[in-house]
């Protein structure tokens, strides 16, 4: 059945309410624009998020290859590689463009959303956020396995965060972190972020728990939809939203030139 111009326009307003909470929920240091293309740079942290070209509206196509040599080189004095980050919002002329530049897709992502008040927390613990920034830090770097050199620049993103943050961390019986995850609430969407659970302790019910502590905790607090963005070749993750209750609401990929994909 073909989608009909409202339903397309429907679809598209809700990948820019959630690409604009994404923005909000995992900042960049700096975000420049140019057109419609938000210009996102992060020289303290790698994360492709925070460091890509986002195309917002479909029908920008003005300048294309001029603008991605601005690009290009603004990144390249950042010490970055150029990207672009191809989601809905991207124009198909901006996507031929890559392609016939044999651009590379890599890192493919799904954004998913649930109604909070339809999730299953029975069972669920109720736990308070940490309050303690630095603890968490630490637990978020030793759970991803990232390397110490990492927590300046995790420090600088979530000291940015303006919407409320809810950091939660499960530990061993040792005091040792397990599982990480960041709530962001904006209003009436909740974000879920860095979430991460140590490798010998998966397949155990402790990323689910601590999924639905967090979601149960922004819905108290007046969210009414929960979103998060799973790599597509995360097929634990994947299933495990999905058995919560996520729906996919649409996918994006990055996209680097030539021999240069970070």
């Amino acid at each position: 059945m073909a989608i009909t111009e409202a339903e397309k326009m429907r679809q598209f307003a809700v990948v820019r309410r959630l690409e604009a909470a994404g923005f909000r929920a995992w900042p960049a240091t700096t975000t420049a624009f140019d057109g419609t293309w938000a210009v996102r740079l992060t020289r303290s942290f790698p994360a492709k998020r925070l460091n890509s070209i986002n195309p917002l509206d479909p029908s920008d196509t003005t300048d294309i290859a001029a603008r991605l040599a601005r690009a290009r080189k603004t990144f390249a004095e950042a010490g970055r590689t150029v990207i672009v980050r191809q989601s809905p919002l991207a124009p198909p002329e901006l996507v031929a463009h890559l392609d016939e530049e044999g651009w590379e897709r890599f890192g493919e992502s799904i954004v998913m959303t649930v109604e909070l008040a339809k999730l299953d927390f029975s069972g669920c613990i109720d736990r308070i956020p940490l309050r303690d920034t630095a603890r968490y830090l630490d637990a978020s770097l030793s759970v991803h396995g990232r390397p110490a050199s990492m927590r300046s620049g995790l420090g600088e993103i979530l000291s940015a965060i303006r919407p409320p943050c809810g950091m939660f961390v499960r530990e061993s019986e040792a005091g040792r972190p397990v599982a990480v995850a960041l709530a962001i609430q904006d209003n009436d969407l909740a974000g879920l972020l860095d979430v991460a659970v140590a490798p010998e302790c998966q397949r155990q019910g402790i990323g689910r728990e601590l999924v639905l502590t967090a979601l149960r905790y922004s819905l108290h607090k007046g969210a009414k939809t929960g979103w998060v963005q799973v790599e597509a070749d995360n097929a634990a993750g994947f299933a495990l939203y999905g058995r919560l209750g996520f729906a996919e609401a649409y996918r994006y990929v990055y996209r680097a030139p030539p021999g240069e994909r970070p």
